[in-house]
């Protein structure tokens, strides 16, 4: 992917990484497209940043994806990036049903089929593109489990491998698949993860990210420092002791 000229839809992009990379690739002279749930934060974004696009979508919604997507490839024919962005994260507890279902169904509709209804609604139009990436947004938690996010470990594992079966299965097309790695970043993702200790400040992690994608265009994967603990403990072979050093850092995740 290159860093600049690139026209960008970024679901999931009204807060935390989402915005922030958002801002940043705009600066880097892309045009980029906002995505969200609620017009109001929408509007509230492109009247203080007027440089950027923004459309309503909700990622839970087949039809409503089908819906944005005409609209962004009405307004924006030149699309040829987009980042899947929009996830959830839940802590959970599988002891007894009442305390894990609802929550665990909810994040399989968002993170996993939520990605794929994008993809589905935009692989036709990439593969018109001379070049065109889908940035798929993984986890340092699809390579260590926390024990207090079932459902969430395991939906980004599978956005890993459905981002490494893409990629062979796409080689023959413009689509390039790229899969964002984040650790643990200071985000209202969970309770209290904006201000812990044990996240990464939310500018450091998306200034490496940006200069990762322009130092290497070619890259499969993007890994800042601070996950490569989590992603390689198999291969460095202790593994082990990564599952239990994550879990003892800190029980929420943060």
């Amino acid at each position: 992917m290159q860093i600049s000229g690139n026209t960008i839809f970024i679901p999931g992009s009204t807060s935390g990484i989402g915005l922030a990379l958002a801002l940043a690739l705009a600066a880097k002279g892309n045009t980029v497209i906002v995505g969200g749930r609620r017009s109001d934060q929408l509007d509230a974004i492109t009247a203080e940043h007027p440089e950027l696009g923004a459309v309503r979508i909700d990622i839970t919604d087949p039809a409503g994806i089908e819906k944005a997507a005409d609209r962004v490839l009405t307004d924006y024919p030149d699309l040829n990036v987009v980042i899947a962005m929009a996830g959830i994260m839940n802590i959970e507890d599988w002891h007894q049903p009442s305390t894990f279902l609802d929550s665990a169904e909810a994040i399989v509709t968002t993170n996993v089929l939520g990605p794929i209804r994008l993809i589905a609604a935009f692989i036709e139009h990439l593969q018109q593109q001379p070049d065109s990436t889908i940035v798929t947004v993984s986890s340092g938690l699809a390579f260590a489990p926390l024990r207090v996010t079932p459902s969430y470990s395991a939906a980004k594992a599978a956005i890993h491998m459905l981002s490494e079966s893409l990629r062979l299965q796409l080689a023959d097309t413009s689509v390039k698949i790229v899969e964002l790695v984040p650790p643990a970043v200071r985000t209202g993702l969970l309770p209290g993860q904006e201000d812990s200790e044990f996240a990464m400040p939310l500018d450091d992690f998306v200034g490496e990210v940006v200069s990762l994608l322009e130092t290497q265009p070619d890259a499969r994967e993007i890994l800042v420092d601070n996950v490569k603990f989590l992603r390689y403990g198999e291969a460095r072979g202790d593994y082990d002791q990564v599952v239990e050093t994550l879990n003892a850092a800190d029980p929420h995740g943060n």
